[in-house]
């Protein structure tokens, strides 16, 4: 071979290799009337898909407070608990009990917090949640929710995705596979995250697993660029842009009809949804034209990251068509020691989300968006009875009796569902395990939790896994 075919060999396979990998590359996104062109609107993985039965929800908005919120400084009181403080907790009580940091001489920590009863529904909440008040009439209170894994990152997982470790599909992603999405401009699973650090095990709570790509969810920042490379570079003209993806677009879809490999198909429908976004993503979140009212009702401020400013965006999404939005905010990780007692550690961050969650529903109601959307707030676990010795007062990480409300979307108003022991170790009536919680999600939305599989390495796999029963208790 001489060196001219050599070096016009290698030319070639390098503008192979370019080709291909440049299919990777936002700019790619301009393409979207020839994609439309291509492409049935039935074979796009986030088209519009109907239930398989009638649906109460249409949209859902999770409010997920990463760390594991106390139950017993926010919703229940426990007065014999408060009675028995400092006392070592009944042995058959702790019988086959798993803790994370708790010594086996571990005593009984009643709350100093200031309880009353809200509403026409009689819930009980402390003094840290003064904004819930006046939502609680609005609200179906889950009084003994209960959870298999005790640690951060595979309970988070577990929570989000039904099982413990990554590689599984978040509920999201799930609920984009079943339904698509009715937004064109915006992704069907958006994720929006506040607090000092992101959650535990990171971007796999909300993965798509082994669906298909497209219904992964997509971060976005409540200031500054939505998605980080989202505009294009500098020099970069529209032209330019479109003559680069104009040739990219071509060659995907003549792979894609070659081959039909589903994950190009994916690329493609990325590539719409991120042109399409570079003038839906900036309008979404200019929150300065909301209006006064608006803003100070949830506490937001335009230009700054907060929960309050995530929430005001999670229902000008629903307002989109965006079908679900998760919310993370951290840090409720009070196990005691410095920043992280149930004190002033406690009342910081409940500041930062009491008004904005509130508001959240009070708004949606005002529009007549409720009726559609679900709203859920909760943690992955909730906290133990027993206090965690260190240098102040904190809690472990309690699996077996914790509190979530959901408001919404089919679900019973005022309702307190479920109780628990009179310390708070475990339900007494009305448990709800997060596998039923994820089944009547599904349920709510139209979707039957055992019929919505995904067959992947020869079996078929399903949110709930071999578990979940909807709780019809709840229902409205």
């Amino acid at each position: 071979m001489t060196a001219s075919s050599t070096a016009s060999t290698t030319i070639a396979a390098g503008r192979r290799a370019f080709l291909n990998q440049s299919g990777l590359s936002l700019g790619s996104a301009a393409l979207a009337s020839l994609l439309h062109s291509e492409l049935p609107a039935a074979d796009r993985a986030l088209a519009p898909r109907a239930a398989q039965f009638p649906a109460k929800a249409k949209n859902v908005i999770c409010m997920f407070m990463a760390g594991g919120p106390s139950q017993l400084e926010l919703f229940s009181p426990k007065p014999v608990l408060r009675k028995y403080h400092g006392q070592t907790p009944p042995a058959h009580m702790m019988q086959g009990r798993r803790f994370a940091f708790l010594p086996a001489d571990a005593k009984l920590l009643g709350s100093n917090r200031r309880f009353e009863r809200w509403g026409n529904c009689g819930m009980d909440l402390s003094s840290a949640l003064p904004f819930h008040r006046g939502i609680v009439d609005d609200v179906c209170w889950l009084r003994a929710v209960t959870t298999d894994v005790f640690n951060h990152g595979p309970a988070k997982l577990f929570m989000n995705c039904g099982f413990q470790a990554p590689g599984r599909p978040s509920l999201g992603a799930w609920v984009a596979y079943g339904l698509g999405s009715e937004s064109s401009s915006l992704p069907g699973f958006v994720v929006l995250q506040s607090g000092p650090r992101g959650p535990r095990a990171g971007n796999t709570l909300w993965s798509s697993g082994f669906l298909p790509t497209t219904c992964q969810g997509v971060p976005f920042r409540s200031r500054g660029n939505p998605i980080l490379n989202l505009s294009n570079p500098p020099g970069i003209s529209r032209e330019a842009q479109s003559d680069f993806t104009d040739t990219v677009g071509k060659l995907n879809a003549l792979r894609l009809s070659e081959i039909r490999d589903p994950e190009i198909q994916t690329r493609i429908e990325a590539y719409e949804t991120a042109f399409a976004m570079q003038m839906s993503a900036p309008e979404l979140t200019q929150l300065d034209h909301e209006t006064s009212k608006t803003l100070e009702m949830y506490g937001a401020k335009p230009g700054q990251a907060s929960f309050a400013n995530n929430c005001l965006l999670a229902r000008r999404m629903i307002e989109r068509g965006v079908r679900f939005v998760q919310l993370y905010h951290t840090d409720w990780d009070h196990h005691g020691g410095k920043g992280a007692d149930l004190d002033g550690a406690l009342d910081q961050v409940c500041r930062e989300v009491d008004q904005p969650a509130s508001a959240l529903v009070r708004d949606l109601k005002e529009r007549g968006l409720l009726e559609d959307t679900l709203v859920i707030w909760g943690g992955e676990f909730g906290r133990t009875p027993m206090g965690e010795p260190r240098e102040s007062t904190g809690r472990d990480h309690h699996i077996d009796a914790f509190t979530i409300w959901a408001a919404g979307g089919g679900l019973k108003s005022g309702h307190l569902h479920g109780t628990t022991d009179e310390l708070g170790f475990g339900p007494v009536e009305g448990r709800l395990h997060v596998h039923d919680l994820h089944a009547t999600i599904l349920h709510l939305l139209g979707l039957d939790h055992l019929q919505l599989t995904f067959r992947f390495q020869g079996r078929d796999y399903r949110l709930t896994d071999v578990h979940g029963e909807v709780v019809h208790d709840i229902l409205a």
